[in-house]
């Protein structure tokens, strides 16, 4: 087993909001997923990754699945519905919607902004996020340089990403999205922006950690330290979350 797999005694759970597959690799059945940079980015970050299955019944249970969890993260993944966000649709670019997981995901982000609970949200999961404090997006961008595309961002210096990342201009952070934040949610505050302004993280005022990233820090964290330091202080905060422990800023 990879050494950054081996659970360490005290690493904090951390919540990974898995998705549904129509097809399994072991057979004709249905499965339940998460893409493993997320996972293995916790893991060298010292936590240990646990899939929430989206079961029908899920969004029923989000304070069971939370009680057992130091920190939330809400992965990417396909579009959000537009009516959850008071939209009709307006595209045709709107790609993997699935009730479901939209109803999953914002029952959990709500419940665990609740309880003061760590999050990190990235890509589709800051849109969740945005969406969860009523905030709305932006349904294609019309841009290719945010599909699969490298980029850098600028970072506010007064933010708990700059902390996290010991950083004020991230050089590789790769992207693959076509939406992006339109009206803010209530609470949340724009915290790096790309070349064009296009908003690339928030940060939520109303609790202690809560931040939103629109890019994919798990791909690019053997290449960039302040990625992974993202990842370490989410894994810090939430380690601290399930010890009862006062949060200490760095």
């Amino acid at each position: 087993m990879s050494a950054e797999l081996v659970h360490h005694a005290g690493a904090p759970l951390i919540g990974i909001c898995g998705r549904v597959l129509s097809f399994a690799d072991e057979g004709r059945r249905d499965a339940f997923s998460s893409s493993q940079p997320y996972s293995r980015a916790v893991a060298k970050a010292g936590g240990l990754p646990v899939l929430l299955p989206p079961l029908p019944t899920a969004p029923r249970m989000v304070d069971t699945y939370l009680d057992r969890l130091g920190g939330l993260l809400l992965p990417g993944g396909g579009d959000i519905e537009p009516h959850r966000y008071g939209r009709e649709i307006e595209t045709d670019a709107l790609y993997g919607m699935v009730g479901l997981h939209d109803e999953f995901d914002l029952a959990l982000v709500h419940a665990a902004i609740e309880r003061d609970l760590p999050v990190l949200a990235i890509c589709r999961g800051m849109q969740v996020l945005n969406v969860s404090q009523g905030g709305t997006l932006i349904q294609d961008l019309e841009s290719e340089g945010h599909w699969m595309n490298e980029h850098p961002v600028v970072v506010d210096g007064s933010s708990r990403l700059a902390e996290a990342t010991d950083s004020l201009r991230l050089a590789h952070c790769y992207s693959v999205h076509h939406q992006g934040l339109d009206e803010l949610g209530a609470g949340l505050v724009p915290v790096a922006h790309d070349e064009h302004g296009l908003i690339e993280a928030v940060e939520y005022t109303g609790a202690t950690w809560v931040v939103g990233v629109q890019w994919h820090p798990e791909d690019t964290i053997g290449v960039e330290q302040g990625q992974l330091g993202l990842f370490r202080e989410f894994v810090r905060r939430s380690a601290a979350h399930a010890a009862g422990s006062p949060i200490r800023d760095r």
